[in-house]
């Protein structure tokens, strides 16, 4: 770790105290946790205090942490015996109602819906990463933090579109990437890999309309590491070579 990234995480400690939910430091990045509570009063030091000055919002983006940690494929030590080898359903695209929720297991100890902000302090340079959960998986609900970067407006729009969170305080929070009559939240780990609905022109009503999706979900599958060694073929012998042997005189 650098003496600046440790300077800095001394800094966020000593500063915000109680409001630092978790703090960690990361491939060279420091990564806080704060409470939905707190963020606005945190945000505004990081913004104005200039041990920190992180004057530059540069994103802002949705997670949903729904099976966080779970694999549904055995990808290791896999045998030859085919592509039907997943160990849980937890996608969209392989249950049986395609529409249904994801399977989590309950009690769950990771909250689902985060909200991770990137800043950049180009008078310090140095760089910061503030993550938010969602108290409410069911409504995930964030403060919006325009009130302190104004360039959050469209990344909280895109979260919202994407992930379905609810930024509280935004004044115009709508969807930004979809379709006005797009159904759910594309980015969410329940969400079925074909959609629910497609657009296609209707020649009678001679115009777009809207209709449950045809096409069947698509599973893809992953690359594997199998088990078995692939016998390597036997060498075959140069036919000229062949040629020019039998050629030769015998002595």
């Amino acid at each position: 770790m650098s003496d600046t990234i440790t300077q800095l995480a001394e800094q966020l400690q000593d500063r915000l105290g109680e409001s630092l939910q978790e703090m960690t430091v990361t491939t060279g990045e420091v990564t806080i946790e704060v409470s939905p509570e707190n963020l606005i009063e945190v945000a505004t030091q990081l913004r104005d205090t200039p041990a920190f000055g992180f004057e530059i919002l540069l994103d802002v983006c949705g997670v949903d942490y729904a099976n966080y940690g779970k694999d549904e494929w055995a990808t290791e030590e896999t045998s030859g015996s085919g592509f039907s080898r997943g160990v849980d359903a937890g996608t969209a695209g392989r249950l049986p109602v395609v529409t249904g929720d994801l399977v989590v297991e309950q009690p769950r100890t990771v909250r689902r819906f985060a909200s991770v902000m990137h800043l950049l302090s180009i008078k310090n340079n140095q760089r910061l990463r503030v993550r938010v959960y969602a108290p409410n998986d069911d409504l995930p609900v964030i403060p919006s933090v325009i009130s302190v970067w104004s360039s959050a407006n469209w990344y909280e729009r895109e979260a919202f579109d994407l992930f379905g969170i609810l930024y509280e305080g935004h004044p115009d929070l709508r969807r930004l990437l979809t379709d006005y009559g797009f159904i759910g939240h594309p980015f969410r780990k329940d969400f079925p890999l074909s959609g629910n609905v497609e657009v296609i022109y209707d020649p009678e009503k001679q115009r777009v309309v809207y209709q449950p999706v045809s096409i069947k979900p698509r599973v893809l599958v992953p690359k594997v590491i199998r088990a078995e060694k692939v016998a390597e073929p036997e060498p075959v012998a140069d036919d000229t070579e062949v040629e020019d042997t039998a050629a030769e005189p015998a002595n």
